[in-house]
């Protein structure tokens, strides 16, 4: 019989199989594709961002996806405790911009080879390409999990199933099957950390296509036109939208503004100089036109902002840019700045959850103890890494809520059984 079957071998569901056998329980790790740690191993394009060494409160700021759930799980490990694990086993760290941490080597592959020779040190017992189907229950106890081809028995079970995104590593949603028939309540599954759609006609017209803005102010807003949200970053135009960084962190506040707001179209806005103010702005742009009266438009403007946006904000603001500035009317000017700090355009959504790189919702953290991430409705159930309903942004953010929450878990089974 097993003490301890971990449903799972994503990131969180490595580690709860190596913090659970660390006193020499029998573990069992059932993934139901043939290959452990695929999420792991296209992270970070290939490079595997483990954690981010920014202290508790910015990590927590940056999993607005109920993040202060994780705080008392950070008394038993943390992002420290992530960075001394792996050093403590030969893959030396390294911190990059904004706090995130990547193997010194680059790649992915030490990272989850770690977590593998870990596990078998363990003796923990593997099977890949095997489906469980359900939980197994007895009077309506929790016994154990039933698979494609058997009943396996065990004291306890974790939920590492991860959530819908990246369904090719083989987040299917199984985990919210599971999490149901025990009782728990699924929050709404939405799209986070996801590329912006838009029905703009300069979108449909792919006149911005592959335009890359750099460090802009990108917000999402309310109804009453302020600000919900708002991330400086780059972005890209993309034939459907808006992609890269700031839009990726924005993707979940699109789905929370259309919700809050119940309607499909939501404007969100680009300041181009979110460091200037509007009156530094005019002075900058008035006295590069000043310096060279008699030079066309786009020449004097030459270097303000990339090429292709002050063409596009110039056409915007009914200026032509083969003028020169004894031409342009001082509306149009002050329209061309008004629109180079608040360019607005109407979003419709985001692309789906498949093509999302983190789920938002999940299992409710509500019906979980924070400190064992053990389930309120069942003492041997635990849950953790995505299928709950925590989710941050890209940046090392959800790999050390995943590891955390599974070393959490994991941990817990083993005081559980020493404790009973």
């Amino acid at each position: 019989m097993y003490q301890t079957i971990v449903i799972g071998g994503g990131p969180s569901g490595l580690m709860a199989a190596i913090s659970a056998s660390m006193s020499g329980d029998r573990v069992l790790l059932i993934d139901k594709k043939n290959q452990l740690g695929r999420k792991l191993q296209i992270s970070g394009g290939g490079r595997c961002n483990v954690t981010n060494r920014l202290p508790y409160e910015e990590i927590i700021k940056h999993i607005p996806g109920n993040g202060r759930f994780l705080y008392s799980a950070f008394s038993t490990f943390d992002n420290e405790s992530i960075i001394a694990y792996f050093e403590s086993r030969g893959v030396k760290l390294k911190e990059e911009d904004h706090g995130r941490m990547f193997p010194v080597s680059n790649n992915a592959k030490d990272v989850v080879s770690t977590l593998l020779n870990h596990l078998q040190e363990n003796h923990v017992d593997i099977r890949t390409d095997v489906k469980v189907e359900s939980l197994l229950l007895s009077d309506g106890r929790i016994i154990g999990v039933t698979t494609d081809s058997e009943d396996i028995p065990a004291a306890q079970i974790i939920i590492a199933t991860g959530g819908k995104s990246v369904p090719q590593t083989g987040s299917t949603g199984d985990g919210y099957v599971f999490a149901a028939q025990a009782g728990h309540t699924i929050t709404e599954l939405f799209p986070t950390e996801v590329p912006i759609t838009s029905r703009e006609s300069y979108i449909k017209s792919k006149v911005l296509q592959g335009l890359s803005l750099q460090n802009v102010g990108l917000s999402v807003l309310k109804k009453n036109g302020r600000p919900a949200i708002t991330h400086q970053m780059d972005m890209l135009f993309t034939h459907f939208g808006i992609s890269g960084p700031a839009a990726l962190r924005c993707s979940q506040f699109v789905y929370k503004e259309q919700q809050r707001q119940k309607k499909q179209d939501i404007i969100m806005s680009i300041d181009s100089f979110p460091e200037q103010s509007p009156s530094e702005l005019t002075q900058r742009v008035t006295q590069l036109l000043n310096e060279a009266p008699d030079k066309t438009l786009k020449n004097s403007l030459k270097g303000l902002v990339q090429e292709r946006w002050l063409l596009f904000l110039l056409e915007q603001a009914d200026i032509t840019a083969d003028q020169t500035a004894h031409h342009v009317k001082k509306e149009q000017l002050s329209q061309f700045i008004q629109l180079l700090k608040n360019f607005t355009l109407t979003v419709n959504g985001t692309l789906s959850i498949d093509k999302a790189f983190v789920t938002g919702g999940g299992v409710s953290v509500k019906e979980i103890v924070p400190s064992t991430m053990q389930s309120k409705l069942h003492d041997n159930l635990y849950f953790c890494g995505e299928v709950l309903d925590i989710h941050g942004y890209t940046g090392g953010y959800n790999i050390t809520s995943a590891l955390v929450t599974g070393y959490v878990a994991g941990y817990n089974c083993r005081t559980q059984l020493t404790s009973h």
